[in-house]
């Protein structure tokens, strides 16, 4: 679509909060309803991407330019009024956490037990939710109380931080790993190494891939866009 407006700023809203003019005109969201954001950082940093995007005044602009606030959108959208399917959806993914599959070769696990473990622990110290390692493919039926206790920590989140997290999870295929990102123990740029700590350790041996190496950045530029909401949105 064609850019129709000059200035996008950050503004109080008329209900608390905050919002993003352009032209002076609150923008509203896709589905129609105000852009009610919960505090200026964030409210800033959306009006930077609306100035930014498509150029001067007539100038193509699409919506995959403006990526944090297309996640902002989702959060007050759809989670917002229900946040229960968001959390079940993450909350799954604990039930096959990539860190508690380690390679059959002896070399590879080794690594994967060095990066993973601190992290393995983490989850059980700080969210009492300890869960069981294999070793190759084979599924491992994790405690169901670790499992409820993982579900509470995603459940506990706010919709914003929440809409993160459900970008992140698939993408890492962790869910210990997003949760360890929500709660500032890491930062996207090691969340998205340790979950490709496989993918790195072929790459040493067979050579770096064009399509590979294109598939990690895209996670990792995900992953980060994840990291900004959810460090925006507790600002």
């Amino acid at each position: 679509m064609k850019r129709f407006w000059d200035t996008a700023t950050a503004a109080p809203h008329e209900k608390g909060g905050f919002t993003v003019l352009l032209d002076g005109r609150p923008m509203r969201l896709p589905g129609g309803g105000p852009l009610h954001l919960p505090n200026l950082s964030l409210a800033e940093a959306l009006a930077r991407e609306w100035q930014e995007a498509g150029g001067a005044r007539d100038g193509e602009m699409t919506m995959e330019m403006v990526p944090l606030t297309r996640l902002a959108a989702t959060a007050i959208d759809r989670v917002t009024p229900d946040p229960a399917p968001s959390v079940e959806a993450i909350a799954q993914y604990g039930e096959t956490d990539l860190l508690c599959y380690r390679g059959d070769d002896p070399r590879l696990a080794a690594i994967q037990a060095a990066e993973w473990q601190p992290l393995l622990d983490w989850s059980a110290q700080a969210m009492d939710a300890p869960l069981l390692v294999t070793t190759g493919i084979l599924h491992v039926k994790q405690p169901p109380e670790s499992l409820a206790a993982l579900k509470r920590a995603v459940a506990a989140l706010p919709p914003l931080e929440l809409t993160a997290l459900g970008l992140a999870v698939p993408l890492l295929g962790s869910l210990v790993l997003g949760l360890a990102m929500a709660h500032g123990r890491l930062d996207a740029a090691e969340a998205t190494r340790l979950a490709l700590v496989e993918e790195s350790w072929q790459q040493d041996f067979w050579g770096e891939d064009a399509e590979a190496v294109a598939r990690r950045r895209a996670i990792a530029r995900d992953v980060l866009l994840a990291e900004s909401l959810m460090r925006l949105a507790r600002a």
